[in-house]
């Protein structure tokens, strides 16, 4: 016999539909149940006779689908939980620069220099002059931080001033991140309707329209005036979200209570940014493994061509933020070689709750509060996907494409019932918007529907002694500045 809690999953990311990469590297899921079926589909024969008994079952294909449930933490880039998001998404996660030996000590972060503070590192995206880098693994100590990259480039970027210690060989762990940018002193200001600057070009820094920041950093001097004399509640609440991009602004919205102008006197303001993905039209794939390790001799059920069709975020008062994926897939094995026999570890990021952890529901860039406090939220997505089945020219069993519908996302938002303000919305078809944001340990995730209509809801009194809610239900649409129904940002460091 074998035992639930002895069950291993692994994942690697597909680039053709339904085909599991020569050599996967696997990388294990974090998970709490699931439900997979990997199964042959049989019907009975039709066939009429006088002995009133059945000939054998006939084999007419085989079906691959099934839900997997989790708890939701950071979604470090590669992992499970990040290629679910890009499957659910049919897009790509659109990330900040970065660099890592990942396994491999002096493959891609080659060198750092003492007296010049260089980084020697492997060809790819460009760090840029005045983004924020931070630097985690190496040797050192004093090369472990985040530092101001002084002089970009692709190859040799320099980050004078972060006294490094030389190291000749990177270790296998050392990375290179943007997280965010930093200006000169007095450089960055805070307008009315956003940030302003004279020398940093904001165009140059990789940064979206749709995208969430987090402005200011730790220090004092890297924080606006107003926000560190309104205290350190007002400081970790210093978010908002991008809305136009030009060399000497960066206009925002859903700015924070108490936002004033400063022209930033004696300041270098640091400003946080990530990673990004939206829903797009590509259909992106993965093969999941399923071990069942307390065998005496372990099984290994491979499922390939899996897409999300369906996923689900709940967000509950008093409990621990979770998901549901819901996959369909391709084709299928079982046998007693696994895919790979040394995968990837698990993440090991923290488990985020729902209410200790999330540090804004906001509806149409205003807070959810009194008196129309939020009970839970939920996001549920749908893709509408079709198995395409077919006669082939080949041997494979199964689908032999996925087809994709509508982007379908609905909102349940249940609330209490404090005042008319939500329910005039419902009534009036009034277009608004919703984001959620949820950090732990100087990570963070951003999901904001940015164009939704609350098309149901109803407020109750259900029995004696209970609380009177309105029950919102809301759809997501095109929202004309973002081209985007759902958008997720991940935040690998902030302060």
């Amino acid at each position: 016999m074998t035992d639930s809690n002895r069950t291993r999953m692994t994942v690697v990311e597909e680039v053709t539909l339904g085909t599991t990469p020569v050599t996967p590297r696997m990388r294990t899921a974090r998970f709490t149940g699931e439900t997979l079926a990997f199964h042959p589909t049989f019907v009975t024969s039709e066939e009429i006779r006088d002995d009133r008994m059945n000939s054998d079952p006939i084999k007419i294909g085989e079906s691959n689908s099934g839900p997997v449930n989790g708890e939701l933490s950071f979604p470090v880039d590669e992992s499970p939980l990040s290629t679910w998001l890009k499957t659910l998404m049919c897009s790509t996660w659109l990330n900040t620069p970065f660099r890592d030996n990942d396994g491999v000590a002096d493959s891609v972060i080659t060198a750092l220099a003492d007296t010049t503070d260089v980084a020697t590192v492997t060809a790819g995206a460009a760090f840029v002059a005045g983004q924020l880098v931070r630097f985690t693994g190496f040797t050192a100590s004093a090369n472990n931080g985040v530092f101001k990259c002084t002089t970009g480039s692709a190859t040799v970027p320099a980050f004078l001033g972060a006294g490094f210690v030389a190291e000749a060989a990177p270790p296998a762990t050392a990375r290179m991140k943007v997280v965010g940018f930093m200006g000169a002193a007095a450089d960055i200001t805070a307008l009315a309707d956003g940030l302003g600057s004279t020398l940093l070009d904001f165009t140059t820094l990789g940064l979206r329209v749709g995208q969430w920041v987090k402005i200011g950093g730790t220090a004092d001097i890297t924080s606006f005036a107003f926000l560190v004399t309104a205290g350190a509640i007002a400081r970790r609440n210093a978010w908002a979200r991008i809305t136009a991009i030009a060399a000497a602004k960066l206009t925002l919205d859903n700015l924070p209570a108490g936002w004033a102008t400063d022209v930033g006197t004696g300041k270098t303001i640091q400003v946080f940014f990530g990673d990004q993905i939206k829903n797009g039209v590509d259909t992106k794939s993965c093969t999941i493994e399923r071990g069942f390790m307390g065998q005496a001799v372990p099984t290994y059920i491979a499922q390939r061509g899996m897409v999300a069709g369906e996923g689900q975020f709940n967000f509950t008062t008093e409990d621990k933020a979770k998901y549901t994926f819901t996959f369909s897939g391709m084709s299928g094995q079982a046998s007693t070689t696994s895919l790979d026999s040394a995968p990837d570890a698990a993440t090991t990021n923290a488990v985020m709750a729902a209410a200790v952890n999330v540090g804004r529901i906001a509806e149409n860039g205003i807070c959810l509060g009194s008196p129309n406090w939020m009970q839970s939220l939920q996001i549920s997505v749908n893709n509408n996907l079709r198995m395409i089945n077919a006669l082939d020219c080949d041997e494979t069993i199964g689908p032999v494409d996925i087809g994709k519908g509508s982007f379908d996302v609905t909102i349940n938002a249940p609330t209490y019932f404090g005042s008319d303000a939500l329910l005039t919305k419902l009534f009036a078809g009034t277009p608004s918007n919703i984001n959620t944001r949820i950090a732990k340990n100087n990570q963070a995730i951003i999901f904001a529907i940015p164009r939704i209509t609350f098309t149901d809801g109803s407020p109750s009194a259900t029995a004696k002694n209970t609380d009177t809610t309105l029950p919102l239900v809301a759809q997501a649409s095109k929202d004309e500045l973002t081209s985007a129904h759902l958008i997720i940002d991940r935040l690998e460091y902030f302060v």
